[in-house]
């Protein structure tokens, strides 16, 4: 009996699959009222990424430099200068840079001789820089930048700068002209120095000579580079680079021979001066003179300003001051500058007794020193 009811149960339950036509899903449970009935999927799909701009992907709050430099053509028209151009000497140049403050930069000269063939002016919304009757000595760099300004305060705005260096050719002249026909470069051992001779043609192949013993010295790229803009330039000077030189271009068949520089090694390397004061004497007896001497040992091309304080100054006590320099040569070729200052006092009074103080001063700092002076 039991065996025909479990046959006819399941007689029922097929019959009631072929009527549905559905076969519910193995290992699937049934749905809740209101489940959402959006049939999920294990599909990857890969994120879309928005495309940018390149200049979107920098960092927006880097500075974003701008050559704000155009040059004026011959026709008339403006164009972005190149890093390098030549132009024939006679020629006028033309400069304008964007921006209602400009800065400018060009060859030293020109501004050290006021030289009226150079005009600069700041127009309203560009700066101007005009050379008229251009020659091979106005060779150089030229640049511009925008100037930031807070009251009377102006500060650099590195994002927005210009700059070129021209080449005026000239015919005769392969070297950049040099007010003299024999200069002096220091070599000192702590900075690089240059021999200073440039070119006024781009393509010009340029060498440095030794006069004695005659002969080429190798830009090798280690201890001596040759730099368009600059010259002959020793990296790490000593003291057998000492001599006099000259350097050779030569360019479109022709051959030229720069002036001479005579290269002496300084023996002081930089710093503030190296000071010392002594007096005649230290005892002086009532109305005899007295002098005392202040000393500095430096670098030959470093000016040194000296500043005196005495016993007598306040009551204005008439002294008299000298301030004197020269070049010594101290063996082995090396080379120093000896700069003194002597402060006098002639008929020594009461009121001369004291404290003789000497301040010297160069670029890189000052040095005191003192000494006392006495009635015997």
């Amino acid at each position: 009996m039991k065996v025909w009811l479990l046959l006819g149960l399941l007689l029922v339950h097929e019959a009631l699959e072929d009527v549905t036509g559905q076969h519910p899903p193995k290992n699937k449970r049934p749905k809740e009222p209101g489940e959402n009935r959006i049939k999920p999927t294990n599909k990857k799909v890969k994120p879309k990424i928005p495309k940018t701009k390149d200049r979107d992907s920098a960092d927006d709050s880097a500075p974003k430099n701008q050559s704000i430099m155009v040059q004026m053509t011959e026709k008339g028209r403006f164009q972005k200068p190149a890093a390098t151009l030549s132009l024939a000497a006679g020629q006028t140049l033309e400069l304008r840079c964007k921006g209602n403050k400009i800065g400018w930069s060009y060859p030293a000269y020109l501004d050290a001789f006021k030289d009226s063939r150079l005009s600069v002016k700041q127009h309203e919304r560009y700066g101007q820089l005009t050379l008229v009757n251009s020659t091979a000595a106005d060779t150089g760099e030229f640049s511009c930048w925008g100037q930031l300004c807070t009251g009377y305060i102006c500060t650099k705005d590195v994002t927005k700068t210009g700059s070129t260096y021209i080449f005026f050719t000239e015919k005769g002249e392969l070297f950049v002209p040099s007010p003299s026909y024999f200069d002096v470069v220091y070599l000192n051992p702590d900075r690089q120095a240059v021999v200073p001779c440039r070119v006024t043609v781009l393509s010009a192949k340029v060498t440095l000579h030794r006069e004695f013993p005659a002969k080429e010295i190798p830009a090798n790229g280690t201890d001596i580079v040759y730099d368009m803009k600059r010259g002959f330039v020793y990296l790490q000077p000593h003291s057998d680079h000492q001599g006099v030189v000259y350097c050779k271009a030569e360019a479109g068949g022709k051959s030229q021979i720069s002036v001479k520089y005579q290269l002496l090694y300084a023996e002081v390397p930089s710093g503030p001066p190296s000071t010392t004061i002594l007096a005649s004497s230290n005892r002086v007896n009532s109305g005899d003179d007295v002098s005392v001497l202040c000393t500095v040992l430096g670098e030959p091309d470093v000016e040194v300003e000296f500043r005196w304080i005495y016993p007598g100054q306040k009551d204005e006590r008439p002294v008299t001051i000298q301030d004197t320099w020269r070049l010594v040569h101290r063996g082995l070729g090396h080379t120093t500058r000896l700069s003194q200052s002597v402060l006098t006092v002639e008929d020594f009074e009461t009121i001369d007794a004291g404290y003789y103080i000497c301040t010297a001063q160069n670029l890189q700092g000052q040095t005191t020193v003192a000494t006392t002076v006495e009635f015997s």
